[in-house]
């Protein structure tokens, strides 16, 4: 069979559950304290449900987008340097 053919679409199906994965698994990912471009510091906050910390080291914020997640790791790194 061709590309178009049963098991074609698996590729994408399988970027897609990684990419759902990813959020539910990320959905209790909160925003840590930050400090911004200009040198002001920011408490930390809570996401909602099915939301995640998104953002940079220099600015966060809750949103649904996987690609643009800021894991509580990555928050962490942010403070060391």
């Amino acid at each position: 069979m061709g590309p178009g053919g049963p098991g074609g679409g698996w590729p994408l199906a399988g970027t897609l559950l990684v990419a759902v994965a990813a959020s539910m698994v990320a959905g209790g990912e909160d925003c840590l304290w930050y400090v911004d471009r200009n040198g002001s510091w920011h408490p930390g906050f809570d996401c909602e449900f099915f939301t995640f910390c998104c953002g940079t080291c220099h600015q966060r914020y809750c949103c649904r987008d996987p690609l643009r997640l800021l894991t509580e790791r990555q928050q962490r790194h942010c403070l060391a340097f």
